[in-house]
């Protein structure tokens, strides 16, 4: 008779509880994939963020090798990238600009007055409107160059554009993760409604209170992984489907961050149903006898 009740405990349906929870991780994992891609989009403008050195016309090929040497040793210069200094030359600059617009200045004009230039990539520390204004500065008073330029208040706006889009996520993915608490809590409560009768029978015939909980927590435990596994495996699917809708998606994707929320659903997962299970089960195991009906 043990046997056959420790068998039967805890064996609630598996089927609505294991989608509720599968779907409401995948909801939470839905908002995170938004913050991996916008981490990606963001770390890609800040690798293109570059400072342009026109040079004086004056400057020869020497003069030229020497200027990028120097530029190679500031400490603004971001040395992670190979190409962190790209020399333009004004005549590639004048076939750019005359295929990018089909406007042939030079036949009208007479003369190319564009400038040679090298373009530096600035190193993330330094990508801020004070940093950047004192780089320009610093740059324009070495000697050979014309101007030193950038886009202002292009990094400024992607800084309050990432803080205002983190902080709309966290918002979202924290009042997702109360309502969804509810839910599952809720539905495992009335998952094991159905065996509020059979909780009482293990107290009367003297069973300890965690001996009854066990097999409602175990299988919760169980409940809780194959839904994380459900979830993450549709996350993927999506990704995919949207990688091959946008091929763009595919160089803001980073796998590694994707593997690290799919432990954090795998964690929240296991602990609400587990967090769930034990107060459905202890608020069955304190009801009195007429509560029960």
């Amino acid at each position: 008779m043990k046997a056959q009740s420790s068998k039967r405990i805890g064996s609630y349906p598996a089927l609505g509880v294991t989608l509720s929870i599968s779907l409401a991780l995948y909801a939470i994992g839905i908002f995170g994939i938004l913050i991996i891609y916008a981490d990606g989009l963001e770390k890609l403008v800040r690798e293109n963020v570059m400072m342009q050195i026109y040079l004086n016309s004056s400057v020869n090929e020497t003069q030229q090798q020497q200027l990028e040497n120097k530029l190679k040793n500031l400490p603004f210069t971001d040395k992670s990238k190979a190409n962190s200094i790209q020399f333009v030359s004004k005549e590639e600059a004048a076939k750019k600009f005359i295929a990018e617009t089909g406007e042939d200045f030079q036949s009208f004009l007479g003369d190319n007055p564009l400038k040679d230039a090298f373009l530096i990539r600035v190193a993330p520390e330094y990508q801020n409107s004070q940093s950047l204004l004192s780089i320009k500065k610093q740059l324009e008073s070495i000697n050979g160059v014309f101007q030193a330029f950038y886009v202002e208040g292009l990094i400024d706006n992607i800084n309050n554009n990432v803080n205002k889009i983190g902080l709309f996520l966290i918002f979202i993915i924290s009042l997702l993760l109360i309502t969804i608490i509810v839910l599952i809590n809720n539905t495992i409560r009335i998952a094991l409604f159905s065996q509020r009768f059979l909780i009482r029978s293990m107290q009367l015939v003297g069973a300890k209170q965690s001996f009854i909980q066990w097999p409602f927590l175990k299988r919760a435990l169980l409940y809780g992984f194959i839904a994380s596994i459900v979830a993450t495996l549709g996350l993927y699917g999506s990704i995919w489907y949207a990688q091959q809708q946008i091929v763009e998606l595919v160089v803001l994707f980073n796998i590694q961050q994707f593997f690290i929320l799919s432990g954090v659903l795998a964690i929240i997962g296991l602990l609400i149903s587990l967090i769930s299970s034990y107060f459905a089960t202890r608020k069955y195991l304190r009801l009195s006898l007429d509560e029960l009906f």
